[in-house]
């Protein structure tokens, strides 16, 4: 890596103990279990590590969770001669983890804001104890990579993998949607490594494998009304350009435009945006940082490092996250073609629950702070979280908080997913924060970063949890306009 400041230099005396650790178990036989999160973040940090731990040929399983609870503590408890290595969790779980896991020696690598300090028989790996950022310079697999790179130096070829892990997770907020921070000497390590090459261009879903209006039609950040979905409609569009979408029998894809073509369009989505009543600079989140992984073979969404991250998700939102973790580990044949399948069923669901919130517009409500969606049981609560990013940027006002949920029935909770935009949390303002107090108050568990969030709340305190949110960003907003004033 780069030369270090003085936090990442702690940081990564911090990684060296975790795997000190680790290693010391391997080496006295011990089994490992690695539990982690399903979102794309959380598969790429399982698949670094156990990528790593095959490679020191340690005993080893991996588990997939979408949170912690009391129960999962207690099983984690329950396993003596097996050390818990969390990646992506953990640190949002500390109350329950020194409640039900006190003494006991298990790892955590994350980079979610701690709600308290760890117990003493923890180690505790995040950037956060280092006054680092974690919303943007270091993700939960990037954690992960800095633990794997201690455990060997070999494991630099696992460097690109965080990279995917941090772009799922939205850690592109840098110039030019880059990455940067800790991220960005990940980076250095995939690029150096001959692993990742990276560019300037147009940042459509698909942009290496899919005919252009079908990249064209997948892309939905920001999410394009008549444009999104609608492959037709895409088509049409990009004729109307004078953009030929063949060359002879073959359908081109992004990388086949010329620059003069890829600025047309750029130019054409940016005016069609403005004339849809978006702000004139959405279409600069079309534009940006890409992150090709040169190793994966092309025409396939491994090629592209966001395709990839979204491919992970898809796999653990549709229930099988499992794939995603193999992937990573580096299973290219019948897991990728089934990974394919869950990708094509993933945005079909977005894409479904994106024209039923078109159908039903009375299901967003506007209150005097925040936007609230209403998924109740019409929204999977697994893919309630893409949806609220995708509002949380095509929304009238921006810059209030979209809240979504999802119904649990067979759990009786709801699934709450929070987002905001840059132009407060650069302020001081902390949806991550607001979750965490507002879901306490109500028997629920609530926590994460500044710009995006989630909560777990008994469904019977939905109402009053929500008009406890509401609140709570409202002070927050009036005293930044105070402290602003």
């Amino acid at each position: 890596m780069a030369a270090e400041d003085e936090k990442t230099k702690a940081l990564l005396n911090g990684a060296r103990e975790a795997a000190e650790t680790i290693l010391e178990h391997v080496e006295k036989g011990s089994s490992l279990i690695v539990i982690s999160h399903l979102d794309a973040d959380g598969l790429s940090a399982a698949g670094i590590l156990g990528s790593a731990l095959a490679r020191a040929n340690a005993v080893f399983r991996v588990r997939i969770e979408r949170w912690l609870d009391e129960n999962i503590a207690r099983d984690l408890v329950a396993e003596k001669d097996c050390l818990p290595v969390l990646t992506d969790m953990g640190s949002g779980y500390l109350n329950i983890l020194n409640e039900k896991a006190k003494g006991r020696r298990l790892v955590i690598l994350d980079h979610h804001p701690p709600i308290e300090e760890a117990d003493d028989s923890f180690v505790h790996v995040n950037p956060h104890l280092f006054g680092i950022e974690s919303a943007t310079d270091l993700s939960g697999a990037g954690t992960a990579y800095l633990v794997a790179k201690a455990l060997s130096e070999k494991n630099v070829d696992l460097a690109s993998t965080a990279v995917v892990g941090a772009l799922g997770d939205m850690q592109d907020k840098y110039d030019d949607r880059g990455l940067g921070g800790v991220n960005s000497l990940i980076v250095e390590d995939a690029v150096q490594s001959g692993f990742l090459q990276v560019e300037t261009d147009l940042l459509f879903f698909g942009r290496e494998t899919r005919p252009i209006h079908k990249a064209l039609a997948y892309t939905t950040n920001p999410f394009i009304p008549g444009i999104s979905g609608e492959e037709d409609k895409c088509l049409a569009f990009l004729m109307g350009l004078g953009i030929k979408p063949k060359k002879g029998d073959k359908w081109r894809a992004l990388r086949d435009l010329s620059q003069e073509e890829k600025r047309q369009v750029f130019s054409a989505l940016s005016d069609y945006l403005v004339s849809k009543g978006y702000r004139s600079d959405t279409a600069m989140s079309l534009l940006g940082t890409v992150y090709i992984l040169k190793r994966e073979e092309p025409w396939t969404p491994l090629r592209d490092a966001r395709e990839f991250a979204v491919l992970l998700n898809a796999t653990g939102r549709i229930g099988k996250p499992g794939l995603g973790v193999a992937i990573c580990m580096g299973d290219r044949a019948a897991c990728l073609e089934e990974a394919n399948e869950a990708l094509s069923e993933y945005r079909r669901m977005i894409a479904q629950y994106l024209r039923w919130l078109d159908a039903n517009p009375d299901r967003i409500e506007e209150t005097g702070n925040i936007y609230i969606l209403h998924g109740g049981q019409s929204i999977d609560e697994k893919t309630v979280s893409a949806i609220s990013t995708i509002l949380s940027t095509n929304m009238p006002d921006v810059e209030k908080p979209v809240i979504a949920y999802s119904l649990i029935p067979e759990e009786d909770m709801i699934k709450v997913s929070a987002r905001t935009v840059e132009t407060l949390t650069s302020r001081g303002f902390d949806i991550g924060e607001i979750m965490r107090s507002a879901a306490e108050k109500y028997s629920g568990i609530g926590g994460g970063h500044d710009i995006a969030a989630g909560a777990q709340v008994p469904a019977e305190q939905r109402e009053s949890f929500l008009k406890s949110v509401d609140e709570l960003v409202g002070e927050s907003l009036k005293g930044l306009k105070e402290g602003g004033s």
